[in-house]
């Protein structure tokens, strides 16, 4: 019978008379928020640590496969990435073959970033298991997940808005151990 591994570290167990931060932070807006971004980092981190950049090459990546920007400059303002960190984390996808920078031949003065295959596959790919991860997420909501994820995605549009990121990664400073951000 083959044995199972030990755990690294033992699960801590509550005393009986305290209760869930749940019960008691469940009108606490920061604790739910933290919690739901909490998890979804450690989900997506397995799905997309291995691609130049963390987070933000998986962001140019998505958004050079969906043909959102006309420019670097636009692409840049659009994640919320320096335009000169940008210029090397588009280096570092380019030799990976995730991403080509193409003339633009509306005005050849600016460079496109274009999805090759390669980055176009891995997209199409990695964006089905962050589906399924943001269904796990939203589970417990049923039929009213998309709703949901509609009802924040307002919330933030207007929350940027009031106080615009120029860097997505300073919005999760301390959640996550991406070194990127």
């Amino acid at each position: 019978m083959p044995r199972r591994p030990a755990r690294s570290q033992p699960v801590a167990s509550a005393p009986p008379d305290v209760q869930p931060a749940a019960g008691l932070l469940k009108d606490d807006f920061a604790w739910a928020l933290g919690v739901i971004l909490r998890r979804y980092l450690r989900a997506v981190d397995d799905i997309i640590s291995d691609i130049p950049g963390g987070p933000r090459g998986w962001l140019v990546v998505a958004n050079a496969s969906q043909d959102l920007a006309a420019n670097q400059v636009v692409m840049a303002a659009q994640l919320g990435i320096d335009r000169s960190v940008l210029t090397y984390l588009i280096d570092d996808l380019e030799t990976a073959g995730l991403v080509a920078r193409q003339l633009d031949p509306a005005d050849r003065r600016n460079r496109r970033v274009v999805a090759t295959d390669a980055g176009l596959a891995l997209w199409k790919e990695r964006r089905e298991k962050m589906l399924r991860v943001e269904d796990e997420i939203l589970a417990t909501l049923g039929d009213r997940g998309p709703e949901f994820k509609e009802l924040l995605q307002r919330v933030a549009v207007f929350a940027d808005r009031l106080d615009p990121t120029r860097n997505p990664c300073e919005a999760v400073t301390g959640l996550t151990d991406d070194p990127t951000c």
